[in-house]
């Protein structure tokens, strides 16, 4: 247990505002209510990226998405500083941004990922997890389309199997399909999804694997699989195995880590990322952790980067930057566990995974409320 005193005075710099970091300051509140948390972003903001795959169906909206934080800050007491990070001083006990240094006793960093975007012509893609802005651009340009071919894919970061994000290019796949369905135009445009594996989505488990291509089967959506990605066009995309015309290209591509990382002495994996440990420290540091996107972290290389296994890689940093503080020795780890609900806007299918269990339940109704219900009850804690 932490004494009162050996953490009065003392200063946790956290870097970002999504979830682990959010999830980093209730479990500190929690445990060590007297100590001063400063987070820095460049707004005091939660944007809720898995609701994006609503906005262009009109499920969701700009406005539901972004929930201000002013509140929940003043509630858990913490300053913000609104600035950009731009690198690290004295081993991270001094923050670099925009808006001047900043001291710390304790530094976490939950700033996520950068989509690696070096691919030739990736201007002429949309890349849905940038944001809430992307989500509205995709929305804008179905409505003004009368047809023609959609292309959504995804791709990885060759040296960091963990840096992928496929999950959302699936839901907004099927989503897609099912809007256009819904406005009687589902025949005047093709549907292809790509990618460079020949088992995309693979990280979800083989059953996954199997269970997605048959849908996109079902549902009369073409496949390019197994060939790597050349370069996109204004009107096609091209592949090492053939081109094919694409009117709208919606792409993923791998993540690696933030530009300021670069301006800092803090050891990065072979993909970018920062260097973690089970605990979530990083190597060679004292006192600094990081959780979410932003870290490459021991464990199975299906290990996802998802908000839930930000939220669980909180909980162990900041029970484990605490001890530090206190000068103990942190020892907790984190779950690793995969849990989505691949969403099509009216039904979902369950996909859960562990170590030890792969589970895939078949499209229902019920995923899909289950989904919202857990968006509402998610949100909550932070309006």
């Amino acid at each position: 247990m932490h004494t009162t005193e050996s953490l009065n005075h003392k200063q946790i710099t956290i870097i970002g505002a999504g979830f682990g970091a959010l999830s980093a300051i209730r479990e500190i509140r929690k445990r060590a209510p007297q100590v001063d948390i400063v987070l820095i972003s460049p707004k005091a903001e939660l944007h809720y990226l898995p609701g994006i795959i609503w906005i262009p169906c009109g499920l969701r909206t700009r406005e539901q998405l972004t929930i201000p934080l002013h509140d929940f800050f003043q509630r858990m007491k913490v300053r913000h500083v609104q600035a950009e990070v731009t690198g690290l001083l004295e081993s991270g006990r001094v923050v670099t941004t925009t808006a001047g240094n900043i001291r710390n006793d304790a530094l976490l960093i939950a700033s996520g990922g950068r989509f690696i975007k070096k691919l030739s012509g990736i201007e002429h893609a949309i890349t849905p997890c940038e944001g809430i802005a992307a989500a509205e651009k995709i929305r804008d340009r179905l409505k003004t389309m009368t047809g023609g071919t959609i292309a959504v894919g995804f791709a990885g970061n060759p040296n960091e199997p963990t840096a992928v994000r496929g999950g959302p290019m699936f839901e907004f796949l099927f989503g897609i399909d099912e809007q256009l369905r819904r406005e009687g135009r589902r025949s005047q445009f093709e549907l292809v999804f790509f990618n460079p594996s020949n088992e995309p989505g693979n990280r979800l488990g083989a059953h996954a694997v199997k269970h997605l291509l048959q849908q996109m089967q079902n549902r009369g959506i073409h496949t390019h699989l197994g060939h790597k990605l050349l370069r996109f066009e204004a009107d096609k995309v091209v592949t090492e195995g053939g081109k094919f015309a694409a009117d709208l290209i919606l792409f993923m591509p791998g993540m690696t880590g933030n530009a300021w990382f670069d301006n800092t002495p803090l050891p990065r994996s072979s993909g970018g990322l920062l260097q973690a440990d089970a605990q979530c420290r990083i190597a060679g540091m004292e006192k600094v952790y990081v959780v979410g996107d932003s870290g490459s972290f021991p464990g199975p290389d299906w290990m996802p980067k998802q908000a839930h296994m930000a939220d669980l890689q909180a909980k162990a940093a900041a029970e484990n930057l605490l001890a530090e503080l206190a000068g103990q020795v942190g020892t907790a780890t984190f779950k690793v566990e995969l849990i989505c609900i691949i969403d099509a806007i009216d039904h979902g299918t369950l996909v859960y995974r562990t170590p030890t269990r792969q589970i895939i339940l078949p499209p229902s109704r019920l995923f899909h409320w289950l989904k919202r219900w857990f968006e509402h009850l998610y949100l909550k804690k932070y309006r």
